[in-house]
């Protein structure tokens, strides 16, 4: 079966680096894996030193490693279009120009990239067969926790619109006049089906992201990281999402002990400082600390992404691809 990892965080922590050093460190495992790029930014491709698109490409030079990016954007434009063709195919002329002008404005408010990102999350888990570990390097964290809260709340909101419809349907049919017999409208209604699919679309979300997924947040050692991680765990904790760790990134390296100088000093006192919220971060977070990572001097990708890959220590369990290669 597939496993889902996630790795999120406030925007500039380092997700890429660590979802993709994660990402070999699965394949290394012999996992086939893939990673999934939701950051508009798309520094997967700057990484692997390779274009991806919106369907799965092998990396080059990594054998049982593929990466996909998704444009938040073009999902938002694909969301609106789906809509546009599914409403306009169940209504009469005179109501389609206004529902498309009702649909455009829909689309300009705040949610709209969410649900369009929801849904293509959702056709990713659910096309994931091939491959034993899925990673995704995910946009930061405000509206990735919007969008994984999803599910639980949409959930809600397409049952409740399923009784009203059912209601209006039933109310109709028992309306029919005299000896005929009342059209059966339940039974084919466009608007019911499309609400239950929904609804299935959403309970299989729910259920694969808190029973096979699991949730890392990358973070920096400075104030406005860790504040901005601790709300992320309260969010990821309410809605009863697996929290498996912290990765705590950008750590600054420690001077040799022959090294005079301002630098070194003002290095030494960096250290100290980080040190302490490090132990901070320990004491005080419910979720443990699985891994830190030094500041390279240069961008971190080929061998040095190798390198943070290998000293990254984040457990991987290999038996889900020796399963599906015995089977």
């Amino acid at each position: 079966m597939t496993e889902f990892v996630f790795f999120g965080g406030k925007g500039g922590v380092g997700k890429t680096t660590v979802s993709s050093a994660y990402a070999l460190e699965c394949v290394d495992a012999g996992l086939e894996t893939l990673v999934v790029s939701t950051d508009p930014a798309h520094s997967t491709a700057d990484v692997f030193d390779q274009e991806f698109g919106d369907e799965p490409r092998s990396v080059e030079g990594y054998d049982g490693l593929s990466a996909l990016e998704i444009d938040p954007e073009r999902e938002v434009q694909d969301h609106l279009q789906g809509l546009k063709r599914q409403l306009n195919s169940q209504l009469s002329a005179a109501m389609v120009n206004e529902v498309d002008v009702q649909l455009e404005m829909a689309h300009q408010t705040p949610g709209a990239y969410e649900a369009a990102l929801f849904d293509r999350f959702v056709d990713v888990m659910r096309s994931a067969e091939p491959y034993d570990r899925v990673v995704f390097d995910t946009s930061p964290t405000g509206s990735t926790l919007r969008l994984l809260a999803l599910p639980e709340l949409l959930e809600r909101w397409i049952e409740r619109l399923m009784h009203k419809r059912e209601r209006s349907i039933d109310l109709y049919e028992k309306a029919a006049i005299g000896n005929q017999e009342p059209r059966r409208v339940m039974d084919g209604d466009p608007i019911l089906a499309r609400l239950r699919e929904r609804k299935e679309r959403f309970e299989f979300a729910g259920e694969t992201l808190r029973e096979n997924a699991g949730f890392y947040l990358v973070m920096n050692p400075d104030e406005l990281s860790i504040r901005e991680t601790e709300r992320s765990l309260e969010t990821l904790d309410e809605a009863e999402l697996p929290i498996r760790g912290l990765v705590v990134n950008r750590l600054t390296p420690e001077p040799d002990p022959d090294e005079e100088g301002r630098g070194a000093r003002y290095l030494r006192q960096r250290v100290a400082t980080e040190r302490d919220r490090l132990e901070r971060i320990e004491r005080e977070f419910d979720a443990p600390v699985v891994a830190t990572i030094e500041t390279r001097i240069e961008e971190v990708r080929g061998s040095l992404l190798e390198d943070v890959a290998a000293g990254l220590e984040i457990d991987v369990d290999a038996s889900a691809g020796e399963r599906a290669r015995t089977e």
